[in-house]
């Protein structure tokens, strides 16, 4: 670990924003680091309770920034476009040191773009998808940003080409999570008895997920239980609020299921489980990195998916498969995610077989190559960024 600097330097003043719960993980961890790895630092901007907890000090809730789709933003659209101006205006007056913004690129990027054209650096924190669609976008970002921090090494490549200072940090989670989790060890704190066959139902964080999927993976896992009565479920909700939702959506469908509704204790849940049914998102890299097999679905609106379609140009959307390279876990997209059809795909995880064993192995050597620790990484790179830029010795 680098030594920490002396008291009498200059105290730095750092903005993060980050927009949804993964962003704030990310956030609280490169906080975390630059703490240590520099003793006077203030930190502004929009954060979510992890990155408050590390002493940040948040403009607005984070929860305002959370909306996902093409087509659902627009009905927030004028909410949005006033949180991004008035931040804008306060951290050109606040003169942070640099910026920071935590994904949430349609949001983020334009107050990268202002910021450094009023001459405050600027980093970027997790790629876009534009190795998927829209690889032109690197021509704004390279306007926008001094340095791109990637979670993943394969998304370095585009950023080169394009003469993007650029540096792949890993990702946090697989610093966090053990090669090796302790599956009896999470069954006892969720007080799951060892010999029971158990799903995990993952369908999302935020409440447009829920209400896409919720009543979906439930009727899933009732698909499953008429076939293997023996099963139990577990599903992790993010909030108070998502659980209530999914207990609004049970009690109006009338699903009875042998389930429990978890608050929080998504890492329990996984490292529990047997199988999951997740939600493409990053909840995905953390089921590959719990080396639990899964099957992954999505559901959107009917516009924002025709448009994807013509935009994307890789034939996967999961993290496990895009990492891999190669289809590793099924995805059911759209039209395609029913409980006919995910049902069997799940019941064919709970059996150990070959294909079962060398989707293990894969997910071991993914998690190798991402655990880099990253919240140092991402920390030393920013403080390497302000001495080129003159703000540290």
């Amino acid at each position: 670990m680098a030594a920490k600097h002396e008291s009498t330097e200059k105290p730095l003043r750092i903005a993060l924003v980050a927009g949804e719960a993964s962003g704030d993980t990310l956030g609280a961890g490169m906080i975390h680091a630059l703490k240590e790895l520099h003793p006077h630092i203030q930190f502004i901007g929009i954060g979510g309770p992890r990155m408050l907890a590390e002493g940040m000090h948040s403009r607005v809730p984070m929860e305002r920034l959370s909306v996902m789709g093409l087509v659902e933003v627009l009905g927030r659209l004028r909410e949005l476009l006033r949180i991004r101006k008035d931040l804008v205006a306060w951290l050109i007056e606040q003169q942070p040191d640099v910026f920071i913004g935590i994904d949430a690129p349609d949001f983020t990027l334009g107050v990268e773009r202002k910021l450094r054209d009023a001459g405050i650096a600027t980093v970027h924190y997790v790629s876009p998808s534009v190795w998927a669609w829209r690889e032109k976008r690197v021509l704004g970002i390279r306007k926008s940003t001094d340095l791109m921090l990637t979670l993943f090494p394969f998304e370095e490549e585009v950023y080169r080409k394009h003469q993007v200072a650029v540096q792949c940090v890993g990702h946090t989670l697989a610093d966090q999570i053990p090669f090796q989790p302790d599956r009896q060890a999470a069954r006892a704190i969720l007080a799951i008895p060892a010999e029971t066959k158990l799903l995990a139902l993952m369908p999302g964080s935020r409440d447009g997920e829920l209400r896409k999927l919720g009543l979906l993976f439930l009727q899933t896992a009732a698909w499953c239980l008429e076939r293997e009565p023996q099963l139990c479920f577990v599903m992790p909700c993010a909030s108070l609020e998502r659980k209530q939702q999914m207990q609004e959506i049970i009690a109006e469908h009338g699903i009875d299921l042998p389930l429990k509704l978890l608050d929080g204790q998504a890492h329990a849940a996984l490292a529990a489980c047997d199988a999951v049914l997740i939600a493409s998102g990053t909840a995905t890299l953390e089921a590959m990195l719990f080396k639990r097999p899964m099957v992954v679905a999505y559901r959107m609106a009917g516009l924002t998916f025709k448009i994807l379609k013509r935009l994307v140009k890789v034939g996967h959307v999961s993290l496990p498969n895009l990492l891999a390279k190669r289809e590793v876990v099924p995805e059911f997209l759209q039209d395609a995610a029913t409980p006919e059809s995910m049902g069997p795909a799940l019941m064919q995880l709970l059996a150990p077989t070959e294909k079962r064993a060398d989707t293990q192995a894969t997910f071991m050597q993914l998690h190798e190559m991402l655990k880099r620790n990253a919240d140092h990484a991402a920390a030393q790179a920013v403080l390497d960024l302000l001495r080129q830029k003159g703000k540290l010795p």
